[in-house]
């Protein structure tokens, strides 16, 4: 029986990394699912017969336990956990806020990343780095994520320049709007009218099947092809600050 080479996915309990998580599983990798809720994460690696670690990206003990998990070669490591907290306007900032994304979209895909490149050198394998177009430039409220997600961006940009003489690749997948079970109900701190009034009216916003396929499709390019920046949006969205809601003509 042929060994199934493996992939990793952090934040893989929901939206984009679960939808990832899948993706990639469909494509013949061994996905081990990575995040901080075990029960999700347990049943989606039953559901695509993966495996299952729980794994706070902050915690030193968590990505020791994950390298090990992990082992010698990795093929694919998708750092996905993150996420957005508020939209304040500066004047207003909760800085505890930005700290939190901050520790969880910048040192929280350091921490992995360090840790795994080892695996994926010696497998020649493919970094998927999850940021946002929130990193492109910023938008009243965003300064925080946006802050984070640009130097996430930072990351990528500085390692592919570190490692070009290494069998690695570097890659960045930057989504634009995605109607996620839980992104922007976690943004408004679990304000349903706040997280469904982001979407209303934009028709069909991207899902996190989109962003996935396009994940996979990265992940799955020749040993020599890097994709090193791809940015993908819905329709309705032809820039950060243009955005059409209502029905087409």
């Amino acid at each position: 029986m042929t060994q199934r080479a493996i992939a990793v996915v952090t934040g893989a309990s929901s939206g984009i990394g679960a939808a990832t998580a899948r993706r990639l599983a469909a494509e013949g990798f061994e996905v081990i699912c990575a995040a901080r809720r075990t029960e999700r994460i347990e049943a989606l690696a039953a559901e695509i017969g993966g495996r299952a670690l729980r794994c706070d990206v902050t915690e030193p003990a968590d990505i020791t336990a994950l390298a090990a998990e992990v082992g010698p070669e990795l093929a694919v490591l998708v750092n996905n956990a993150g996420g957005a907290f508020g939209l304040e306007p500066v004047a207003e900032a909760d800085t505890d806020a930005w700290e939190r994304m901050y520790r969880v979209n910048v040192i929280g895909a350091e921490n992995v990343t360090r840790a795994l490149l080892p695996a994926l050198v010696s497998a020649r394998g493919v970094i998927v780095f999850v940021t946002s177009v929130a990193a492109d430039g910023p938008y009243e409220g965003g300064a925080g994520y946006c802050g984070a997600k640009a130097a996430e961006r930072m990351i990528a940009g500085a390692l592919r320049l570190e490692y070009f003489d290494k069998p690695v690749r570097i890659t960045e997948i930057s989504p634009g709007m995605v109607a996620t079970e839980e992104f922007s109900l976690t943004r408004f701190g679990g304000d349903r009218a706040r997280a469904d009034a982001v979407y209303e009216g934009v028709p069909e916003p991207l899902v996190a099947e989109d962003v996935a396929d396009a994940i996979a499709w990265m992940a799955t390019r020749p040993a020599h092809v890097n994709i090193d920046r791809l940015t993908i949006r819905p329709v309705a969205q032809a820039a950060q600050h243009k955005l059409f809601r209502g029905t087409y003509a």
